[in-house]
This record gives C-alpha cells, sequence and structure tokens, in this order.
C-alpha cells in the first residue's frame, strides 16, 4: 500500500502528506500540528515557492495572544489569516450563573485596556432594561464619563507605546507607560485598584470621588498635557517613523463599512464617526469636544488619531470636573441601587462603619434588605436591549436578555477588537511581512475582548 493511499483511508487529506511520518508495529504514524495547515494546499507546478509561517500564537502588537496563519512568496505576504480563541476565558457563559451586579466583575475582565467601558456598557444595559436610565444621578454619570476618559488616555497609550516599541522606537514606550502610571495611580485612589476595578454598578458606581481626590486629578491633568507632547515631538513627522507608517495597513472607507469597522480604523478614512456624538450617553451631549479624523486610512493616520483623541479627553475631563455637583452617585430606589455609602477600607473595599451601624442595630428590615440584595440580587423586567458605548477601539455594544429573573439569561458583547480583526487580511495582504506588525498595532487589538 502506498503512502497516499495511507493518507486516504486514514480520512487525511493531500495536504497531510506533506506532513512528517514513521513507521510504528501499529503502522505509520503520521504527525500533524494545527487545523488550520489543512487548509493550505502545496505550490502546484510553476508557481513560486511559497512558506507557511505562524506568527504567533505570542504577542505581536496584539495585547494578548493572536495566531496569524502568513503565506509568504519571499518577504511579500499572500495571505493572511486570524486564529483566535487562545484567551477563551468563558466569561458571557459564566454571568448567566451570576447576579446582575456580580456581572460587573466578569465584564471588566473582558478588554482590561479599558474596562470601565466594558462595566458602562454592560450596565446602561441593565439600566435600559430597568428602566431606570433616567434616574441614575447626575454626579454618578459625570463620574462614569470621567474615569471613561481617563482611561481612553491610558488605553491609547498602552497602544502608542506598545506599537512604538514594536516598530524600534523603544523611547515612545518609556514615554507611554510612564504617563499611563499617572493614571493608574488615579484609578487606584478613587476605585481602590489599578484595573479590573467593578466600579461601575447598575444604578450609579461603587463609592463617591472625595474632594482630595478630585484635587488630585486636578494636579495631574497639566503634566499629563504636558508630557503627552513627548511623544507627538519624538514621532510626529519623524522621517524613520513615517517611513514604517505612511501608506501601511491602507483600509479605505468602502471596505471599513462592508468589514463593520468602527473606531480610528474607521476615522481614518475621514469620517467623523463617534457614537459619543451620533448616539449621546451619560450625558455626553453636554460635553464640548471634538471627532477626531483623518483621511490617510493607514497607520500614521490612526496614530495621529489617537494622539488628538487623548487631548481631547484631557478636555472632558477638564468639563466633567467643573460639572460635579454634591448629590448621590446611587438610584434612589433601594430595591435596585447596591448599598453605595462605601469607604475605602485598609483592603480597598467595605462598608462605611456607620451604614453597617444602621442596619445592623436601628432597622430589621433594613438588614433583612441588604442580604436579601447582596445574596439574591434584584430581579430585572423580562426583555431584551442593546447598549452601545465608544471605546478607545470603536462601537462595545452590549446585547442583554432578561426572563425576569436575578441572574441574565443571555449577555453578549460586541466588541470591537473582534470586528477590528476583520481587517487585518486587507490590511496586510500584498505587503511586506515586516509591515504586519505596523498594520496589527494600528488595529490595537485586545485578545481579552476577542475570546471572552
Amino acid at each position: 500500500m502506498s503512502a497516499e493511499d495511507v493518507i486516504y483511508e486514514a480520512g487525511h487529506d493531500d495536504a497531510d502528506a506533506y506532513a512528517d511520518s514513521y513507521d510504528t508495529s501499529d503502522g505509520r504514524v503520521f504527525t500533524l500540528s494545527g487545523g488550520d495547515w489543512d487548509t493550505v494546499t502545496p505550490p502546484s507546478e510553476g508557481e513560486k515557492e511559497r512558506i507557511v509561517v505562524n506568527m504567533g500564537p505570542q504577542h505581536p502588537s496584539t495585547h494578548g495572544v493572536l495566531r496569524l496563519i502568513l503565506e509568504l512568496e519571499g518577504e511579500t505576504v499572500t495571505e493572511t489569516r486570524c486564529g483566535i480563541g487562545y484567551l477563551h476565558t468563558g466569561i458571557e457563559k459564566n454571568m448567566e450563573y451570576r447576579t446582575w451586579t456580580q456581572g460587573v466583575t466578569f465584564v471588566t475582565r473582558m478588554d482590561y485596556l479599558s474596562p470601565f467601558f466594558n462595566e458602562t456598557a454592560y450596565c446602561l444595559a441593565v439600566e435600559k432594561l430597568l428602566g431606570v436610565t433616567e434616574e441614575i444621578p447626575d454626579r454618578a454619570s459625570t463620574i462614569r464619563v470621567m474615569m471613561m476618559e481617563l482611561n481612553r488616555i491610558s488605553s491609547h497609550l498602552v497602544a502608542l507605546a506598545t506599537g512604538g516599541m514594536e516598530l524600534g522606537a523603544l523611547t515612545a514606550m518609556i514615554f507611554g507607560f510612564r504617563e499611563r502610571e499617572l493614571l493608574l495611580d488615579i484609578f487606584e485612589m478613587v476605585t481602590g485598584l489599578r484595573m479590573n476595578s467593578a466600579y461601575v454598578r447598575p444604578g450609579g458606581v461603587a463609592q463617591d470621588v472625595t474632594d482630595d481626590q478630585i484635587n488630585r486629578i486636578r494636579e495631574t491633568l497639566p503634566l499629563l498635557k504636558k508630557r503627552l507632547k513627548d511623544t507627538s515631538d519624538l514621532l510626529v513627522d519623524n522621517a524613520i517613523w513615517m517611513g514604517r507608517t505612511v501608506g501601511i495597513g491602507y483600509l479605505d472607507l468602502a471596505s471599513c463599512m462592508a468589514l463593520g469597522i468602527t473606531g480610528p480604523i474607521l476615522r481614518s478614512t475621514g469620517l467623523p464617526h463617534d457614537l459619543r456624538k451620533s448616539q449621546p450617553y451619560c450625558g455626553y451631549e453636554n460635553y464640548e469636544f471634538e471627532v477626531q479624523t483623518t483621511d490617510t486610512c493607514d497607520v500614521y493616520g490612526r496614530f495621529l488619531i489617537r494622539i488628538g483623541e487623548m487631548h481631547e479627553s484631557i478636555k472632558i475631563v477638564e468639563q466633567a470636573l467643573d460639572r460635579l455637583r454634591p448629590g448621590p452617585v446611587m438610584i434612589e430606589d433601594k430595591k435596585i441601587g447596591w448599598p453605595a455609602r462605601l469607604s475605602i477600607g485598609s483592603d480597598g473595599q467595605g462598608n462605611s462603619p456607620e451604614h453597617i451601624k444602621e442596619i445592623m442595630t436601628e432597622s430589621m428590615e433594613a438588614l433583612i434588605h441588604h442580604f436579601k440584595l447582596v445574596t439574591e440580587g434584584f430581579r430585572v423586567p423580562a426583555g431584551q436591549v442593546y447598549a452601545a458605548i465608544e471605546s478607545p477601539r470603536g462601537e462595545l455594544g452590549a446585547h442583554v436578555v432578561s426572563t425576569g429573573g436575578t441572574r441574565p439569561y443571555r449577555v453578549h458583547f460586541r466588541d470591537p477588537s473582534f470586528n477590528n480583526l476583520q481587517s487585518t487580511a486587507a490590511m496586510c495582504d500584498g505587503s511586506m511581512v515586516s509591515d504586519v506588525i505596523a498594520a496589527v498595532a494600528s488595529i490595537d487589538p485586545v485578545m481579552g475582548g476577542v475570546d471572552r
């Protein structure tokens, strides 16, 4: 029996004939790896030699584990395919076994570079199902806007820092993470944690910001604004940087619309699409800011957009600080609002002693309600909604379904990184291998959001 007959009888296709094999007492064994390889056909007669290589799964500009399967002719990429799923966490399925409030601790870990956006999109959907969108306190909405815009800056800093490092601009990485530390200190000061804070809750936020914290944020903004200029001075109009980014990763408006691409990639085609302007939420219609666009459709244009958006976010944070007025930070409806009179203890969390004293010694009904709200959770009317916000990477949407119980029936997220990764082949096919890194970096995919 020939080797081809063995392959056929074993159920393998012709491509497996190029796999390694060896004889055993049970017959010939073929060593295969990777489910994608069986779709790669051998070069036809007269065709130039092609090489199929794995780029990943590791960390090439992806903030996670992405596998790129590249078919090469010399240094030219002839075909690009994405392999995802290496960071799958089952977050969406796990949320079906937790209360509505506990779901926040799961969603904050999806796109771990922009946790406040994950939390806000989910909470806006839950509040929409509850029919309490208009009852959210103004102070809570203002704090949400402030934290999201600070988070937008920190996310863009990672995109610029890692993208610069992978193209050889090591100083850009140092600058980016230096500035990000200022913002992570603020997150820790306000929420108790640097990331994955579960700070935004259905009905408001977990705890208020103090006057000292507000003053600290005000003092940080001028320093942040001054330091952001370092990255701009380093890379904008830099001949070496432009040589690696101008005309690279080209994707025009028609392609973006066909693939469902949003965020800086879409705005680099000249279309000023931003949900903060077109579908305002959390009071964004009351803030003055400009949607950043370019018309270059390339890596350099996306870089300029992220630089511009960081400055616009600083402007929004300054306006949010001025808009903060005394008031509650959690909805008044005690059947929905998680006990929000909190104070940060030595462990970074905890109820205020005054609140504990009240429910433990003065009101049996309050104690029972507190117990049921925390252990069982509130009920959400049956229905389904979709709530979308503008995350650093584009449209982040939460589709939430309720059957009237204390747990979600289904939660599904439209994560922009997942959709935007579809553009990888369009950007990279026909380019050089070295340009793949620049193109993927300009997409800025976070695999925690892709795999969920």
